[in-house]
């Protein structure tokens, strides 16, 4: 079912009276030694309850006219200028290229007996998916990197027939949110002729000779990356079939503004369906395969489902009903009404983040303090004892089976690059079973975990990485990320491109503010719609509190975030301009009273509430939308960052947000745009454009916290 970061999308294509070239303002702010290309305004604004906004670079919404493809072309031009004759970024490249070339593999799985695993040899733009063969060689099975010149086609998700014969698998082109879904003989390695399009925010799962997917209808031409999207479907796909015989299997033709997805239990005895109305909360129905009618378990949309599995006819369902931090259910398919629920593990006071049914017991992870813990549990609910891995740690993955004694998990954290564990799940152990050979050396470095009181007193964990001996005297180049919503935590995890950063005498801290799960839903209600300022007071505290400590100064902090991260960092940019030396708001939703106009911008409302749900959800976010909040100061240096094909958050939020910044800087800061092309929000972006944007990135910080 898609969940969170799945649904954080948006686009614009917005008609305007007024032709873009009709005024022209060269945007040079007041005393800056930038000279930026002249972005033209228009005599554009929209009415919220009585009060008028201005929206003067709206045109820029649609931004695939030629006036805005000329813009872009300068911006882009006026960017790379800047950041190529940066003296740093040469070298930087080249130690990024140095220390991401190592061979990278995913935790085994098997299908149909047959084990399969991931693998990238090193600097390849995409992984490829491999197979071995009787003598235990390796197979090539899907090599995404052979479907494109430039690296841009990327595999995602992907699913096996019950018997392994059959490989769904979508994959998706300059980074778009749209995927088309093509069938493999994994047996041969035959493609067939099956070709399912216009799939988004889908899963693939078999039933028979077929399986399902959720789809949106064909957008118009010249609006695929644009275009709002609305009703969301199901439908089942027969191997053999064209696709204009696919069998709608659910829809609302009511209600546009829902999205659907469809999964199958291992056995294929049941259908499972969740239907959403935002990115937070699903409905829950089921049926038996076969059969038409879904019978509710669960319909409202409050809480969160997550399908474990099935074992001796019960489903196995963690959930957020009635229960903040989550516990684990058994329903019973044929009767699930909740009153028939059976608790299994009830809810703690931490959060229970997943379960896997393996060797006939429960694989059990919690989030303790921000770091994972793992545990097995027999299947009536009962601990047995904690599998020790690794302090300050995520575990990124599970790859078990029910009747395996054997499992892997990928583990890492700040300073350790993912590494796989072997699971002896008798003895309940774990030892390494493979780490990486990066050249970089873990042991120079150290994590530890503060916790910092924000605004209201509540107290803040984060976490600060640098290397050993560091002098707190207030002079360290220091460089923040957090995100802050849609329910998803962020935790310690190694990041290939902090290498530079933190070998140059860098601090890396990770601020886990409210509007995450780190302490379960009630962390996420805290900081959403009516409340959404505490995640922007908890990361100006964070800086403060790295201030006061003498970590660092406002002249040596560097800030980052992305998507609804992005909306952070142009948050507290307009608030607290004077706290910063550098800003970096990638694929930022910087346009808090439009973004629900475009593609599917429509799910964040259960986040963010809508500028037209009432005056007071207006005036709100009026007060805090980037995009609107900008006047006429000193700002940091600043790189907006945001892709061409980012049919998620569409690049025109950028646009709007830096034209807007060039105009109104009357400091000597740059105020740059740097646009990837055909690039998008960031998913099965190649390995290549990554390391060039952080190359790009890094030379930014480099310059303007003086590193040399």
């Amino acid at each position: 079912m898609l969940k969170k970061t799945a649904l954080l999308a948006l686009s614009a294509a917005a008609v305007y009276a007024c032709a873009p070239d009709t005024k022209k303002t060269a945007a040079t702010g007041e005393v800056t030694e930038m000279k930026y290309p002249q972005t033209a305004t228009c005599d554009s604004s929209h009415n919220y309850f009585g009060t008028e906004v201005k929206d003067p670079y709206g045109w820029l919404e649609d931004d695939y006219s030629d006036k805005t493809t000329a813009w872009v072309k300068e911006q882009n031009e006026m960017t790379q200028s800047y950041l190529q004759n940066i003296p740093q970024r040469s070298k930087i490249h080249k130690r990024l290229t140095e220390v991401w070339n190592y061979e990278k593999l995913s935790a085994p799985f098997k299908k149909g007996g047959v084990t399969y695993f991931f693998k990238n040899d090193g600097v390849q733009n995409q992984y490829v998916l491999y197979k071995l063969d009787k003598d235990g060689k390796e197979v090539v099975v899907i090599d995404p990197n052979k479907l494109s010149k430039d690296g841009t086609v990327a595999l995602g998700a992907h699913s096996f027939s019950k018997d392994g014969k059959y490989l769904a698998y979508a994959l998706s082109e300059s980074g778009s949110d749209w995927e088309s879904i093509h069938v493999m003989d994994a047996t041969t390695g035959k493609i067939l002729n099956d070709k399912v399009e216009w799939v988004k925010f889908s899963s693939i799962s078999w039933e028979n000779d077929g399986f399902y997917y959720s789809r949106y209808d064909a957008p118009k031409k010249g609006q695929e990356y644009s275009e709002k999207n609305e009703f969301h479907k199901v439908y089942y796909h027969q191997l053999g079939k064209d696709q204009k015989d696919d069998k709608l299997i659910y829809q609302d033709s009511k209600n546009g503004q829902k999205t659907f997805g469809a999964i199958t239990t291992k056995d294929e005895k049941y259908l499972i369906m969740q239907s959403a109305e935002g990115t937070s909360g699903s409905s829950l129905y089921i049926r038996k395969t076969g059969e038409t009618e879904f019978i509710a378990a669960d319909p409202e949309s409050f809480a969160e489902y997550t399908i474990v599995g099935s074992f001796k006819d019960k489903l196995y369902v963690l959930t957020t009903k009635d229960a903040a931090n989550s516990k684990l259910v058994a329903i019973d398919p044929l009767k699930p009404a909740m009153s028939n629920w059976k608790t299994i593990i009830p809810e703690t006071e931490n959060y229970l983040q997943s379960v896997t049914i393996a060797n006939g017991k429960l694989l059990v992870v919690y989030l303790e303090k921000v770091s994972n813990h793992l545990y097995t549990y027999t299947l009536d609910g009962k601990r047995e004892s904690e599998i020790k891995l690794p302090e300050y740690g995520t575990i990124n993955g599970i790859e078990a089976d029910e009747n395996e004694s054997t499992a892997y998990v990928n583990y890492s954290n700040f300073i350790t690059p993912s590494s796989i564990y072997k699971l002896d799940l008798n003895a309940n152990k774990a030892a390494l079973f493979r780490k990486p050979n990066v050249k970089f050396n873990s042991e120079d470095y150290t994590t530890s975990q503060v916790f910092y009181p924000s605004k209201d007193g509540t107290k803040i964990p984060m976490f600060i990485t640098h290397k050993k001996g560091l002098k707190l005297d207030g002079t360290n180049p220091t460089f923040l990320y957090a995100y802050g919503g849609f329910n998803i935590s962020i935790q310690p995890a190694f990041a290939i491109d902090f290498v530079p950063f933190l070998e140059n005498g860098g601090i890396y801290a990770v601020a886990n503010i409210r509007g995450g799960s780190e302490f379960g839903e009630k962390w996420h209600t805290e900081g959403i719609k009516l409340k959404k300022q505490n995640v922007f007071d908890d990361f100006i505290a964070a800086a403060e509190y790295l201030i006061k400590e003498k970590y660092t100064s406002s002249s040596k902090l560097a800030v980052h975030g992305r998507s609804n991260g992005g909306l952070l960092i142009g948050a507290v940019l307009t608030q607290r301009p004077d706290l910063f030396a550098v800003t970096i708001p990638k694929v930022g939703v910087l346009d808090m009273l439009r973004y629900h106009k475009f593609t599917i911008g429509w799910a964040w409302a259960s986040d963010y509430g809508r500028s037209d749900d009432s005056k007071e959800m207006f005036d709100y976010l009026y007060k805090y939308s980037p995009l609107h909040n900008v006047k006429k100061t000193s700002y940091p240096a600043t790189l907006v960052v945001t892709g061409d094909h980012d049919d998620r958050v569409v690049p025109a939020h950028s646009f709007k947000f830096a034209a807007t910044l060039q105009a109104n800087q009357t400091g000597t800061a740059p105020v740059l745009l740097r646009i990837d092309t055909n690039g998008g929000h960031g998913a099965g972006k190649p390995l290549s454009k990554q390391i060039d944007e952080f190359s790009d990135q890094w030379a930014f910080v480099f310059k303007h916290l003086k590193i040399n």
